[in-house]
């Protein structure tokens, strides 16, 4: 059911730490960790702590809690001492979501190349 936790969710055991993450932020409704495949000096995804499929899905559950999954995007971006960086949320397969548990990716740190497909 969407927003419980999923066993077979990744991100759902990391907000639930059952496995290890080098998380950088966390509210109330939100988590924010160090990507393991990291594809900029900075990424960070930022997540909701409720299980939504993809961004898509957790904006017309729960708008709020979209909002401050990027309310959070810009605060790991000023921690991060990021001049410039970059959001995505990928979602559906064919745009590279791996991970179904909605998230967004903060990229900074080095000259981001447009278009980025």
């Amino acid at each position: 059911m969407a927003g419980e936790p999923q066993d077979d969710c990744l991100f759902c055991k990391i907000v639930a730490g059952q496995i290890p993450a080098t998380i950088v932020r966390e509210t109330e409704t939100t988590v924010a960790f160090r990507d393991i495949n990291p594809q900029a000096p900075t990424h960070v995804l930022v997540i909701p702590k409720a299980h939504h499929r993809d961004a898509a899905a957790l904006a017309a559950a729960e708008p709020r809690i979209a909002a401050d999954v990027l309310r959070e995007t810009q605060a790991v971006a000023y921690d991060e001492k990021l001049e410039s960086y970059r959001v995505v949320f990928n979602t559906g397969s064919g745009a590279g979501q791996t991970v179904w548990h909605a998230h967004a990716h903060v990229l900074g740190g080095r000259g981001l190349e447009w278009p980025p497909g």
